[in-house]
């Protein structure tokens, strides 16, 4: 039986994060380890385990509301590229990494260290005044 993960507390508020972005569907916050400031989180509220196992309708969604999120990260870290990785072992809730980089080594997730509160609110407060540009 799928058990409620961290992430579904944060889906519900029972846990505080640092949105950036939030729809009927989906959840977009900082990962409180970010490979890279700005690396974000894109979720779906509905508890889903693995990633490719959301129906097709949920999936196709996912990228949609991933792009201006992705744009956004690009625009205020000033990053080349904007990475997109699922990978899923930390929390078993489909998630998607919206990560800045420059180059492959930008997406290395053993270089992830815990960013503090303050750092986290600025960040996630440019993106947010950002996306209403997308």
């Amino acid at each position: 039986m799928f058990m409620s993960s961290v992430f579904t507390q944060i889906v519900r508020g029972e846990i505080p994060s640092h949105r950036v972005a939030e729809d009927e569907h989906f959840l977009a916050f900082l990962d409180i380890q970010p490979i890279r400031p700005g690396h974000t989180l894109v979720i779906p509220k509905e508890e889903v385990d693995h990633f490719f196992d959301m129906d097709d309708r949920l999936l196709s969604r996912a990228l949609l509301f991933a792009k201006p999120i992705g744009r956004a990260i690009q625009a205020v870290t000033g990053a080349d590229r904007v990475g997109a990785v699922v990978a899923g072992f930390d929390v078993p809730h489909a998630h998607l990494h919206l990560i800045p980089a420059d180059t492959m080594a930008d997406l290395d997730f053993s270089r992830a260290k815990r960013a503090s509160h303050n750092e986290l609110a600025r960040m996630a407060e440019q993106l947010r005044k950002v996306l209403v540009d997308y």
